[in-house]
């Protein structure tokens, strides 16, 4: 992963800020397809900042070093989450290399996913942010791209159940501190795709510290909503 451009990763010299040393990049990418038997891939950002975009040399390094596919976030190190993601490198990272290349950054619906594809000419392409409270993105960009027709809204009552599943699921597998913790941000996303929410729900459930009370006031949350 050569895609993280969190400041306590790239401190150490690790995610994003390994893109500054192409040698170091190359020697790390072969000692790891040389000790595995199974397919290597990569993900990287288009550069370090706007001066030093080196993906397309990145890029051609992963795939003489028998890196399987790469994924290519449409930012730089420095650009963080910020601004919009520039498809122009992932198009050129593309065209430098035969293995299949996937576009990241800002694909925020099934007719962006379209685009980005036509734009860059990936291979395929990955969602981030856009996934977090509406996980039914993907099967909707799947179904645009086989058949060019848009799916249905998910039903209100499959959202929920989705929702409550997953709550449910983080508490029992990171256990009452940590899971508590956890659940809350994935809430605050849920409750972001639903129609008419209550202003004080997630104000409330962010003062919850177990996890029974905090699923069972979500639950009583989205019952609520349409």
């Amino acid at each position: 992963n050569m895609g993280c451009p969190a400041k306590k990763v790239c401190s150490k010299a690790a995610g994003s800020a390994l893109m500054q040393d192409e040698i170091l990049v190359r020697d790390i990418l072969n000692a790891v397809t040389s000790s595995v038997d199974v397919p290597v891939t990569l993900k990287m950002r288009t550069g370090w900042n706007h001066t030093n975009k080196n993906a397309p040399t990145i890029a051609k390094i992963a795939q003489d070093a028998g890196i399987q596919m790469l994924s290519v976030h449409g930012r730089t190190k420095e650009d963080k989450y910020n601004g919009k993601a520039e498809y122009d490198t992932i198009a050129s990272v593309v065209s430098q290399v035969e293995i299949p290349v996937i576009a990241n950054g800002d694909i925020t619906s099934a007719k962006k996913a379209k685009q980005v594809l036509d734009d860059t000419g990936a291979s395929g392409v990955m969602v981030g942010r856009a996934t977090q409270g509406n996980p039914w993105i993907i099967g909707e960009i799947a179904h645009y791209l086989k058949t060019g027709i848009h799916t249905k809204t998910p039903s209100s009552e499959l959202k929920k159940q989705t929702a409550l599943n997953h709550i449910q699921q983080i508490h029992e597998f990171y256990g009452e501190g940590l899971g508590v913790r956890i659940a809350r941000k994935h809430i605050l996303w849920y409750l972001q795709h639903f129609k008419n929410k209550p202003q004080t729900c997630f104000a409330k459930i962010s003062k919850i510290d177990a996890s029974k009370k905090q699923y069972q006031y979500f639950k009583n949350c989205i019952n609520e909503l349409n």
